[in-house]
C-alpha cells in the first residue's frame, strides 16, 4: 500500500499509540507494538511516554471539530451561492426596493422584554415600533435608533397581538391579551390607556385596525380574533362591538384585513382559512380555505403588487382586475405556507419550513413573501419563480421566531399621522430618509422589517 505519511509523521503515530495504549492499561498489545517497531526502552522511556500521552485523543477530536466547521462553511457558501445566482444585478447592491430582502446580521437587536415576544407593529409615520410580549408589557422602540422609548403597563397576562391605525391623523395603538381584553392607547398623550375593550369570553389572539373604505369608512373600525371561536368588529370611536363574526369551529388564531376594508381573513385551530365580507350588514364566510392538516396560525393577503406573479402560478391568462383580495397566504403548523386564489383554490405548497410556520408578510414590491417559524429562521419566497426559497437567514433568532412585520409604505402627499406631514415628517421634524420609490410612485418602499421571539429579542433587518 502506497505511504500517505512521511516517516516522521509515521514514528510519531507509533509514538501515540503505543502512548495512548500504555495510558489505558492495555500494556500488552503496547509491548506487541513496540516489538514489531523495534522501539526499545532506549528509544522510548517513560519521559517519551508522558511527552505522547493525550496526543492521539486531542488530534482525534480537533479533526472531527474541523470536518463540522468545514461542513457549516460549506452550506454558509452554498446559500450565499444560491442568492447570488438568484439576485437580479440591482439587487446585488441593494438599491432597488423592489428586490431588497432582509440580510443577517440584523442592524438592532433590541432587549428589555422578560418573557417571549408575542408580536411587533410599526408606527405609520414615525420611527416608533411597538412590541407585545408574555411578560404582560408593551414596548415602544425607536427603530432607527435601536433605543427603548417606554414601557406601557396595563394588561395583567400575556400581550398577544398589537397594532397602529385607527382615524387619519388620530394614529392609535390597540393591543389584546390572554386577560381577554383588548385596549387602546394613545401615541400623542405618552400612550395613555384611553379605552378598553371587553366582550370576548377567551384569550384575543389578534387585532387588526380595518383600513378606512366601508361601513363608516372613518377608520374607526378595529377587528379581533379569540380563542372564544369569534371575530368582532368593533368602533374604536364608541368602544362598541358593532358585529360578532361566527363560523370557526375553533380558536381563531389570526387575522388579515384587506386594504380597502372590505373583507377580511381569518385562521384557526380548525385547520381553516376563512375569508368574510364585512361590507354587508351580517357576515358570513365568503371563501373557506381547505387543505392545511393543522392549525393554521397565520395569514396574509396579497398586494396588488404581487397579483402578476401569482396570477401566472394560478395558470390564469392575465392578472385579475383590481379587487383588494385575489390572492392570500396562510401558515401551519403542518409546516408548510399554501397560497390561495379568491374561489379558495390552493395554488401552491411551500415546503420548506422544519417547525411550525408563525408569521407571514408579502413584500411590499410584490415580488417575495416573507416568513417565519419555530425553525429560528427567516425564508423569503420568489413568486416570480414559482415560489421557489431564495434565501434562508438561518440565524434570524435564538429560539422560535413568533411574528413579522414590514414597515408601512410612506403615502407621499397624505397628511400623515398626528398632524405630521405623512411622506417625510418624523417624529423630531427631521425629514425621513426612505429607500426609493416603489413602481406606483405614490408611495414609498421601506426597507425595514421587524421580527420578534421566543429568545427574547426584537431584531430589526434594514437596508
Amino acid at each position: 500500500m502506497a505511504q500517505i505519511l512521511t516517516s516522521r509523521q509515521a514514528e510519531e503515530l507509533h509514538r501515540a499509540l503505543i502512548a495512548y495504549l500504555t495510558a489505558n492499561n492495555l500494556s500488552n498489545t503496547a509491548a506487541a507494538l513496540r516489538a514489531e517497531l523495534n522501539l526499545g526502552e532506549d528509544a522510548f522511556d517513560a519521559t517519551t511516554a508522558k511527552k505522547y500521552e493525550g496526543l492521539l485523543e486531542k488530534k482525534w477530536t480537533s479533526v472531527v471539530r474541523l470536518q463540522k466547521k468545514i461542513m457549516d462553511l460549506e452550506s454558509r457558501n452554498s446559500a450565499l451561492q444560491s442568492e447570488l445566482d438568484n439576485a437580479t444585478p440591482t439587487s446585488r447592491q441593494n438599491k432597488d426596493p423592489v428586490s431588497w430582502l432582509p440580510k443577517s446580521p440584523a442592524r438592532h437587536t433590541l432587549q428589555s422584554h422578560r418573557n417571549p415576544i408575542t408580536c411587533v407593529a410599526f408606527h405609520p409615520v414615525f420611527s416608533a415600533l411597538a412590541s407585545g410580549s408574555e411578560d404582560q408589557t408593551i414596548k415602544i422602540w425607536d427603530w432607527e435608533l435601536g433605543e427603548l422609548e417606554r414601557t406601557i403597563k396595563g394588561h395583567t397576562k400575556a400581550v398577544l397581538d398589537v397594532d397602529f391605525g385607527g382615524p387619519r391623523g388620530n394614529t392609535l395603538l390597540a393591543s389584546c391579551s390572554s386577560d381577554l381584553t383588548i385596549k387602546l392607547w394613545d401615541p400623542s398623550d405618552d400612550y395613555k390607556n384611553i379605552r378598553t375593550l371587553p366582550g370576548h369570553d377567551h384569550s384575543v389572539s389578534a387585532v387588526r385596525f380595518i383600513p378606512s373604505g366601508v361601513a363608516g369608512g372613518a377608520g374607526n373600525l378595529l377587528v379581533s380574533a379569540s380563542r372564544d371561536k369569534t371575530l368582532r368588529i368593533w368602533d374604536v370611536s364608541t368602544g362598541y362591538c358593532v358585529k360578532t363574526l361566527r363560523g370557526h369551529a375553533e380558536w381563531v388564531r389570526d387575522v388579515c384585513p384587506s386594504i380597502d376594508g372590505r373583507f377580511i381573513l381569518s385562521t384557526s385551530d380548525d385547520y381553516t382559512g376563512r375569508l368574510w365580507d364585512v361590507s354587508i350588514p351580517n357576515p358570513e364566510p365568503k371563501t373557506t380555505l381547505i387543505g392545511h392538516e393543522h392549525v393554521v396560525l397565520c395569514c396574509a393577503i396579497a398586494p396588488a403588487s404581487a397579483y402578476p406573479h401569482l396570477a401566472t402560478m394560478a395558470g390564469v391568462k392575465k392578472p385579475p382586475a383590481t379587487s383588494a383580495v385575489e390572492f392570500m397566504a396562510t401558515g401551519s403548523r403542518d409546516k408548510t405556507i399554501r397560497l390561495w386564489d379568491a374561489r379558495g383554490t390552493c395554488i401552491k405548497i411551500l415546503v420548506g419550513h422544519d417547525n411550525w410556520v408563525r408569521g407571514l408578510v408579502f413584500h411590499p414590491g410584490g415580488k417575495y413573501l416573507l416568513s417565519v417559524a419555530d425553525d429560528y429562521t427567516l425564508r423569503c419566497w420568489d413568486l416570480t419563480q414559482e415560489g421557489r426559497c431564495v434565501k434562508t437567514i438561518g440565524d434570524a433568532h435564538g429560539h422560535f421566531v413568533q411574528c413579522i412585520r414590514w414597515a408601512p409604505s410612506i403615502v407621499k402627499d397624505v397628511p400623515g399621522a398626528n398632524g405630521t406631514d405623512g411622506a417625510n415628517g418624523d417624529s423630531n421634524g427631521t425629514p425621513r430618509k426612505t429607500a426609493g420609490a416603489q413602481a406606483g410612485g405614490d408611495a414609498q418602499i421601506r426597507c425595514v422589517i421587524a421580527t420578534g421571539s421566543v429568545d427574547l429579542n426584537v431584531r430589526i433587518f434594514a437596508n
